[in-house]
């Protein structure tokens, strides 16, 4: 309430005194200077003279805010042509004329009719003008002039935000800028302290301090710890009227957020960590983890760890989950049980990112021991061995010892080992191993020449636990021997020209041949080729071996003649180099050709001669052609022939006792012309004679009798079938099968009707079917069925 008081009376000494500038503004504003006969002399000495004006006043002020009872006299016109009569009027025009400002007509005095905001607007401009009141005459022409709103105090400062964040980082040095805050006044600037600001702050002490005419936030602690406090808030007030008593404020909040510097190394929390590890584990299982604790956050918290010694450094490696920030143990190497049991280790942990700044503050990193112990574990056998290569030699009696592998089992307990042979590499069952000392044999003679090596598997496992098993690749080398001959290395011939005996003989050789032997090269090359020792003085040809696992077969005489003997056959003994050595006589053909005059092969043929003396090969050829002609001929008359072959029984059109029609259809009763006819089944050539057989010649001519020719039109069809059936029978001359006919198309509109069942049953007919009784034991079916139709229909 106090409060309020000093404000009431701070308003009206405000008010008295805006009053009193309202009197002497309006004192003023009735002064009317004098401007008749005022002279200015120039610089040059020439007389300027100023025209009369005929207004006279001065700028007019209004104070802002007014809210007394009577409206506020802005000032006072007056021209110097009003004598006071009353005939001159004033009237005003411009911006807020007639609402805002109004003027007195008479005495040209201006009031302001409502309350005025500067902040709205500062100033208005308006247009004075005296006229005669009678006539409306301007007397003077239209002066502009200008009211302006004056200031007070009535707006308070606002910031350009409610509320601000900003960031620090931690540990700054006291004074460093963390943000700057603006505040703005509406009120007039360019009067009085309206608008002069003065920023301070209300909470935030003491981290914090403002710079009172900037707005600038800085810190006033040093060392504040975000490990210790984060975040902070602080209020900042800022005041009008340069902070003096009764001026206006308004505030604003900040949130303050200390950022993360690495000013923390990482820590371990306990000094020893233990751990264990199978002795059966794999290499890179992992054996258990570590972590090192380090308040700071992001990169500055990254930690990284590295083993810096231990006697298990080759053993075990650590990497770092860099999600979790752990360190993780894994396993480098396999471990034993019955080696070593337990191992140490120390483990370092470091800062990835190190703030030089704070580099005083220590190192950055910590180390911590790590203790694994190894558990024993029931392990595989082991072989002394990765690998087994053996050497047993070709075609080895069977039992013969190839080699030995040897296991044990790695546990204290020191398990029996049995071995076998995987039979999957073994298919032919080659060996056999001995279960309990591994020794491997075979089980047949082996052949190099078929497989010079033979790979093959060996299985060791516990006598007490089967499932605990090694496998090792075993390698066997079969050594060769020397039980393959040499032979030729392709099926040689020899050619050689006919000659008379006064012809040189030629220094280049017939053929020359090579040899292959299928054992190594230990028992093979190099070979000797001579002739067998019978024919060591052969007077036709000869062999010179070239020491290059080749030889040369030379002729010894000339005068080869195809005639005489036109191919020879000479034996060729190769010996190997093995040992013992071994041989074979391998035969060679020599050929004996007709040569041309340059030694080129024209024919080795022995019957060229005879060919040459009878017929030349044009006429050969001119005789198969002929041949070929003559079989095309024949070929071509036996297939006419074949054609044109006549069947044996030739039947007539008008015969068709032998055929079998089938007729699908209904035809248009007696009006259809092609229907079959009853009276076809009476052969018009057994009723004048005889019925001709064109495949045989009769023995005699038959003559029917009169008395079994039927009526064309007989209504006794029972007895023109049984004489049909005596006539076929009792005719030698007819075929030996009977005529069949088939009736399978019915014409419409026959007065006799249809005789089909297919279509009566489903049909209305008033024809009367009790003559069926008549035509004996044949249709008694059809009587019954269709006979007793109008029985069955009075009794229904």
């Amino acid at each position: 309430m106090k409060e309020n008081y000093c404000l009431q009376a701070a308003l009206v000494c405000l008010s008295m005194l805006y009053h009193s500038q309202a009197v002497a503004l309006e004192r003023r504003n009735h002064l009317r200077p004098s401007f008749h006969g005022h002279h200015e002399k120039g610089k040059e000495g020439q007389v300027l003279q100023r025209s009369k004006r005929g207004w006279v006043w001065n700028q007019f002020f209004v104070i802002e805010e007014y809210t007394g009872p009577d409206p506020v006299l802005v000032g006072r016109l007056h021209s110097d042509i009003d004598s006071g009569d009353g005939n001159i009027k004033y009237i005003l025009s411009g911006e807020g004329a007639g609402t805002i400002f109004v003027i007195d007509d008479k005495s040209g005095n201006i009031h302001a009719t409502k309350t005025l905001d500067r902040e709205e607007r500062a100033q208005y401009t308006l247009m004075a003008q005296a006229v005669d009141r009678d006539t409306n005459r301007p007397l003077e022409p239209p002066s502009e002039f200008i009211v302006k709103v004056q200031d007070i105090n009535d707006n308070p400062p606002e910031f350009l935000h409610e509320t601000y964040h900003a960031n620090v980082p931690e540990r700054s040095n006291v004074g460093t800028s963390v943000i700057q805050v603006t505040a703005s006044d509406a009120d007039d600037p360019t009067y009085g302290n309206s608008a002069k600001l003065v920023y301070s702050i209300l909470e935030g002490q003491p981290y914090f301090s403002v710079e009172a005419q900037t707005g600038i936030i800085r810190t006033a602690l040093p060392n504040m710890d975000r490990e210790a406090k984060e975040e902070y808030h602080v209020v900042i007030q800022a005041k009008d009227m340069g902070g003096h008593m009764g001026g206006l404020s308004g505030t604003t909040k900040v949130t303050i957020t200390l950022t993360d510097v690495n000013d923390n190394p990482p820590k371990f929390p306990q000094s020893v960590y233990q751990m264990s590890v199978s002795e059966a584990a794999v290499p890179g299982e992992e054996v258990g983890r570590v972590k090192a604790k380090d308040p700071d956050i992001g990169e500055n918290g990254l930690v990284t760890y590295n083993i810096v010694d231990g006697d298990g450094i080759e053993l075990f490696e650590i990497t770092t989950d860099y999600e979790t920030q752990e360190g993780v143990v894994k396993l480098k190497k396999p471990v034993d049980f019955e080696t070593k049991r337990a191992y140490s280790l120390k483990v370092e942990a470091a800062n990835v990112h190190i703030d030089p700044k704070f580099i005083s503050n220590g190192p950055f990193k910590d180390t911590v021991t790590v203790k694994i112990a190894v558990e024993d574990a029931d392990e595989p056998p082991m072989f002394l061995a990765p690998s087994y290569i053996h050497e047993v030699q070709e075609n080895a009696a069977a039992g013969t010892v190839v080699g030995r592998v040897h296991a044990k089992d790695p546990d204290a307990a020191n398990s029996p080992i049995r071995y076998s042979i995987d039979r999957h590499t073994d298919l032919d069952r080659f060996f056999t191993i001995n279960p309990e000392d591994g020794f491997i044999k075979t089980t047949k003679p082996l052949d190099r020449e078929e497989t010079a090596w033979l790979n093959i598997s060996v299985f060791a496992a516990e006598i007490h636990n089967r499932h605990q098993e090694a496998k090792v690749p075993v390698a066997i080398r079969i050594l060769d021997v020397n039980d393959n001959a040499p032979k030729f290395a392709a099926p040689y011939e020899g050619f050689i020209c006919e000659s008379d005996q006064t012809k040189p003989l030629s220094n280049q050789p017939i053929v020359t041949v090579s040899a292959d032997d299928q054992d190594d090269t230990a028992n093979g090359p190099r070979f000797i080729f001579s002739l067998p020792p019978e024919i060591i003085h052969n007077p036709n040809f000869t062999v010179r071996d070239n020491r290059d696992n080749t030889a040369g077969v030379y002729a010894r005489r000339g005068g080869f003649s195809r005639q005489k003997q036109d191919f020879y056959l000479l034996p060729i003994v190769i010996s190997d180099g093995g040992i013992p050595p071994m041989s074979s006589t391998n035969t060679l053909t020599i050929k004996v050709c007709g040569c041309d005059v340059n030694g080129a092969l024209l024919s080795c043929n022995a019957e060229a001669y005879i060919l040459n003396a009878g017929l030349s090969t044009g006429a050969l050829i001119a005789i198969l052609a002929c041949i070929v002609i003559l079989l095309v001929i024949v070929v071509l008359f036996v297939t006419l022939r074949r054609q044109k072959k006549e069947p044996l029984i030739v039947f007539e059109e008008e015969d068709v006792r032998e055929n079998i029609i089938t007729y699908d259809d209904e035809g248009g009763g007696e009006e259809d012309t092609e229907a079959f006819d009853i009276a076809t089944l009476q052969n018009p050539d057994g009723i004048n004679g005889f019925i001709p057989r064109k495949d045989i010649k009769p023995e005699y001519q038959y003559m029917p009798r009169p008395g079994l020719r039927p009526a064309p039109n007989s209504v006794d069809v029972d007895d023109f079938i049984n004489t049909r059936i005596q006539e076929a029978d009792n005719d030698p001359t007819a075929p030996p099968y009977d005529s069949i006919q088939i009736y399978g198309y019915e014409g419409r509109g026959s007065v006799a009707g249809s005789l089909s069942s297919l279509e009566s049953a489903t049909t209305d007919s008033d024809l009367d079917y009790d003559y069926l009784q008549n035509w004996g034991p044949r249709f008694k079916k059809l009587a019954d069925l269709y006979g007793s139709k109008d029985t069955f229909d009075d009794d229904s």
